[in-house]
C-alpha cells in the first residue's frame, strides 16, 4: 500500500472510520519498513535519509514531500516519529533501544528494563508523538512550532547527545567556545556540500539541522544570531 503522507495527507479526525483504519494499517507497514531499514544501518540514518528510503522501492510508503514547506512536511514528520516511538516500545522487551533525533535515528543495545521510564525531556516528546491528535494541527500552530524551534524557546533546548551529534556533523570534537566558530564552519561545510560542487541535498539538510541545534544551545530563548541564514539548495 502506498500512501502519500506529504501534501495530500488528511488528519485522522477528518476521516471516516474506514480511512482511520487504513491509516493505522499504513502505520503498521511503516513499523515493519523502518525496523528493517534501521537493522540494516547500524550507524543509523537521519530523518531525511529515512524519509527518502521509505519513498523508494521496495517500500514506497511515503509520497512526494515538500521539504521546504513546514506545513506540508509536518504530517510526514509526525507520522514518522509516531512510528519511531511505537517501534521503541515494541523493541524494549528485546533489550533494544531506539535513539530518535532528526540528525540520527539508530538501534542500540539497552540495559534498561522495559517500563522503567525515560528522561523527562524524552517523555514529553513520546507523549506528544504517540497521541495521533497531534497529526491534526492547524497550519498556524505548525508554523508557531517552527518559529519556536528556530528561536530556541524554552522546551526546545537540545540535550547533550544531540549537541554531540551536531558538533560531529560540523566537524567539531567538542562544542566550540563561540557561535562565530560554528557559523564559520557551517558556511565552509555548506559550500563543500552544495550540489553545484558535487554534494547533495541530504547533506545540506543535515548541516542545517546541526547548525540549528547548536544555535539553540548558544542562544536559548533568543532570536537567531545576526548573520544567520539557513542554507538553500
Amino acid at each position: 500500500m502506498t500512501a502519500d503522507t506529504g501534501n495530500t495527507a488528511q488528519p485522522p479526525s477528518s476521516q471516516p472510520a474506514a480511512q482511520s483504519a487504513a491509516l493505522e494499517g499504513h502505520i503498521e507497514q511503516l513499523l515493519v519498513a523502518v525496523e528493517q531499514i534501521l537493522r540494516a544501518e547500524p550507524a543509523g540514518v537521519s530523518e531525511l535519509a529515512l524519509i527518502k528510503r521509505l519513498q523508494q522501492e521496495p517500500w514506497s510508503l511515503i509520497g512526494d514531500v515538500s521539504f521546504h514547506d513546514p506545513a506540508a512536511l509536518y504530517p510526514v514528520h509526525f507520522l514518522l516519529f509516531h512510528t519511531l516511538y511505537r517501534l521503541r516500545e515494541h523493541l524494549a522487551p528485546e533489550s533494544v533501544s531506539l535513539h530518535i533525533s532528526p540528525l540520527v535515528i539508530r538501534l542500540e543495545d539497552s540495559n534498561i528494563v522495559a517500563g522503567t521510564g525515560v528522561p523527562d525531556r524524552e517523555d514529553k516528546l513520546r507523549t506528544f508523538y504517540l497521541d495521533l491528535s497531534g497529526y491534526d494541527l492547524p497550519e498556524e500552530d505548525i508554523l508557531q512550532m517552527v518559529d519556536d524551534f528556530w528561536a530556541g524557546r524554552e522546551g526546545n533546548n537540545p540535550g547533550p547527545y544531540e549537541l554531540q551529534e551536531a558538533c560531529a556533523l560540523l566537524g567539531f570534537d567538542e562544542i566550540p567556545a563561540s557561535f562565530a566558530e560554528i557559523k564559520q564552519q557551517f558556511r565552509r561545510a555548506v559550500m563543500k556540500a552544495h550540489p553545484d560542487r558535487g554534494g547533495d541535498t541530504e547533506r545540506i539538510q543535515a548541516l542545517n539541522q546541526a547548525f540549528s541545534v547548536l544555535r539553540t544551545h548558544f542562544r536559548p530563548g533568543g532570536n537567531p544570531p545576526a548573520g544567520y541564514e539557513e542554507a538553500k539548495v
